[in-house]
């Protein structure tokens, strides 16, 4: 394994690092890092873009605001990978790491389009934002859904463009470049069987699957083994960040399906209607659907797909998963898969402030309001 310590690659001192082996877990400050180079990244594209005809203003505004906010989990799961492996910290590594960011921002605008879904983050979806810029011309619906499309196809080219040009050697880049194609390929296998599967008869064991492949790995798993590519990790630590990474991927989308179902729209920004009107593949959903008589079955029926469905009828399908203690078995599996994934994580030999971060990242990631 190579090692940077040491080397002009390390950058500045920003985890608190007490030069003896201590570091101080900062999520606001490594946000803070991450949104700088992200924002400052996609701006300058942005202006490029509108560049070339002041007609993509609206286009360009839209690659902007896929950035604007988020958690950064995924560039602090990569950032983690290399950082468990002994590196030291590194901007080259952040630059990469945010890179996990415009995946996920290109996943998010291609999710809301294939979803219909109104709102991210409070503000209209990029598919409903860009109608204004098309109002005027035939089939204009149509038209902002294909701009939309065409949003979250530069931002997956982007995402690649910056971890390329992070600033790591070209020999830490290509050991990890073949894992690319592997996100690729998983992320987009989630969405088709989401696709698939919407509208089908509710099943946990297809369910789960396709929260695995649409989630947990590019959220988690992904970024780590990208990480840990590059700093070098062995197969034993590869092998140990998948057991960790898989289920905790899973439990945060577990989280989010109960969130937008159960969370207050104020604070995840999206509205509670969308999984039952769309009659996603939930867990959540598929649960319920398990445990129901024949009556509560029948009046599931009745709600779900539905797009008209309104408060009452929303509230209908809550109730019945209440009655039915389908959120306490979600929970229950959540519970579970932490659990798994500080078991694998605690097995690993890592240094102590990498099992510390981890540790606190999988808190933040499954248990949280938005």
């Amino acid at each position: 394994m190579s090692d940077l310590r040491g080397s002009d690659l390390r950058g500045s001192d920003r985890w608190g690092s007490d030069r003896r082996g201590s570091d101080r877990w900062g999520p606001a400050a490594f946000k803070a890092r991450v949104d700088e180079v992200l924002h400052g990244f996609v701006a300058q594209e942005a202006e490029q873009l509108s560049a070339i005809d002041p007609a993509l203003g609206p286009v360009a505004g839209q690659l902007e605001a896929a950035v604007a906010d988020g958690k950064r989990l995924r560039a602090a799961f990569c950032y983690w990978g290399w950082r468990a492996v002994g590196q030291p910290d590194s901007d080259a590594l952040v630059r990469a790491a945010a890179s996990m960011e415009l995946v996920h921002a290109a996943a998010v605008v291609h999710d809301d389009l294939i979803d219909d879904s109104p709102l991210r983050h409070g503000r209209p979806t990029a598919h409903i934002a860009l109608r204004a810029a098309v109002r005027r011309r035939p089939r204009a619906v149509a038209a902002a859904r294909s701009l939309a499309m065409l949003v979250g196809d530069l931002l997956m080219s982007l995402a690649g463009q910056m971890f390329a040009t992070s600033g790591l050697p070209a020999a830490y880049l290509a050991r990890a470049r073949p894992l690319w194609s592997v996100l690729a390929r998983e992320l987009i296998a989630g969405e088709c069987l989401e696709i698939l599967r919407t509208g089908a008869d509710p099943d946990t064991t297809a369910s789960l699957k396709v929260i695995r492949y649409k989630t947990a790995k590019y959220t988690v798993e992904q970024p780590l083994l990208i990480g840990g590519a590059l700093a070098g990790a062995g197969r034993r630590l590869r092998e140990g960040y998948s057991a960790y990474g898989l289920p905790l991927g899973e439990a945060f989308q577990l989280r989010d399906d109960l969130l937008g179902l159960f969370g207050d729209p104020e604070r995840t920004g999206k509205a509670n209607a969308d999984d039952v009107r769309g009659h996603r593949p939930t867990a959540l959903l598929a649960e319920t659907w398990r445990i129901a008589g024949d009556g509560e079955r029948e009046r599931l029926s009745a709600l779900l797909g539905r797009r008209d469905l309104d408060a009452d009828g929303l509230d209908a399908v809550r109730e019945v998963m209440c009655r039915l203690k389908a959120p306490d078995r979600i929970e229950a599996m959540i519970t579970a898969r932490v659990e798994e994934a500080l078991d694998a994580l605690h097995e690993l030999d890592t240094p102590p402030y990498a099992t510390a971060a981890l540790t606190a990242l999988a808190r933040s990631a499954a248990v949280r309001l938005s």
